[in-house]
């Protein structure tokens, strides 16, 4: 979903889906995303997610690798299978070649390891979606 990044998005803020089930965690990384200029539609759950049809109009995906329901990687292969293409990061706080190979193999950018510090994540993201829009 290359181009403009005001379509899908709320008064010109690129969208930015967040799964993530700690609710603490996903308040917070919500917070901190909107402060920096992005659009967030934060999930509990990656079924969730994966019901809202808005979804697809987002520019940006975020997940937590282990949640409950559906881990990171398979929400975002329902996503690509839906023909959702934008940029992605998981977020883990249980790291390993094997999962950092297997994320990107399914389609993530980027893998970071919990915890991070705010900037890491807002840096990520932000350099993402410039990136998307040259595309």
């Amino acid at each position: 979903m290359a181009g403009d990044l005001r379509s899908g998005s709320e008064k010109g803020r690129p969208r930015l889906l967040l799964v993530e089930d700690d609710a603490g965690v996903r308040r917070s990384l919500q917070l901190l995303l909107q402060a920096k200029g992005f659009d967030v539609r934060a999930y509990a759950t990656g079924a969730a997610l994966l019901a809202d049809a808005s979804a697809d109009g987002a520019r940006l995906f975020v997940a937590d690798y282990s949640m409950d329901d559906l881990d990171g990687i398979e929400v975002l292969s329902r996503l690509r299978a839906r023909g959702w293409t934008g940029p992605a990061v998981l977020i883990t706080a249980y790291p390993s070649p094997a999962l950092d190979a297997r994320a990107r193999a399914k389609g993530f950018d980027i893998v970071l390891e919990k915890p991070f510090r705010d900037h890491v994540l807002v840096d990520t993201v932000t350099k993402l979606a410039d990136q998307e829009r040259r595309v």
